[in-house]
């Protein structure tokens, strides 16, 4: 089981949160583009990130999940 992630801030367990990226509302997209032949054919990974926010601060982070 994964532990819970902190702020490094304020040592907060962070909460999940929903988020939008664009105006299409897609997710973040990290794209990994590893030169193989696929990729030439526009095929790639594709990792998406998970936004987290602390309830104490506010700090925002995306993790690849």
């Amino acid at each position: 089981m994964e532990t819970a992630k902190r702020c490094p801030d304020c040592g907060v367990a962070l909460e999940s949160v929903q988020y939008d990226a664009t105006h299409r509302g897609n997710k973040i997209r990290i794209v990994d583009d590893d030169g193989g032949i696929l990729s030439k054919l526009g095929l790639r990974n594709n990792t998406y990130a998970h936004g987290y926010v602390c309830p104490e601060c506010g700090l925002v982070r995306f993790y690849a999940e």
